[in-house]
C-alpha cells in the first residue's frame, strides 16, 4: 500500500522559513513524479513544485525563488524548503505522486493518484 505521511508544518511569523516532509512508504517513489499543492481556506488547491526523480522541476509562479522541491530517494523521502514566508502561503499542504509520465514534473491535480493528509502551514504578519 503506498501511502504518503506529511510534517513539518507549523506557525511562523512572515519572514521565517519552514521544511516540509513527505515520507513515502509501500513503494519506491523514484518510480512517480511528485508534488506540492496546497488549499487556503475557501479556494481551490494548487500546485506549488513538482519534480521527478531525474531532478527536473516546476514552481508555481508564486513559490519560485522562495521555495525548493527535492528529494531523497535513500530515504524514500521529499521535502519542500519554504523561506521568506509570506502570509498569503497559509494553506493546508499536500504531498502528492502521479505516473512519471515523460519525466516531466507537473503541477496539475489531476495527473496526481496518491495523497498524503495534508500539514498545517500558517504564517502570521
Amino acid at each position: 500500500q503506498f501511502q504518503l505521511v506529511e510534517s513539518g508544518g507549523g506557525s511562523v511569523q512572515a519572514g521565517g522559513s519552514l521544511r516540509l516532509s513527505c515520507a513515502a512508504s509501500g513503494a519506491t517513489f523514484s518510480s512517480y513524479r511528485m508534488g506540492w499543492f496546497r488549499q487556503a481556506l475557501g479556494k481551490e488547491r494548487e500546485g506549488v513544485a513538482g519534480i521527478v526523480s531525474a531532478g527536473t522541476t516546476r514552481y508555481s509562479d508564486s513559490a519560485r525563488g522562495r521555495f525548493t522541491i527535492s528529494q531523497d530517494n535513500a530515504k524514500n523521502t521529499l521535502y519542500l524548503q519554504m523561506n521568506s514566508l509570506v502570509p498569503e502561503d497559509t494553506a493546508m499542504y499536500y504531498c502528492a505522486a502521479g505516473p512519471r509520465l515523460n519525466w516531466i514534473p507537473s503541477l496539475r491535480e489531476n495527473d496526481y493518484h496518491y495523497w498524503g493528509q495534508g500539514t498545517q502551514v500558517t504564517v502570521s504578519s
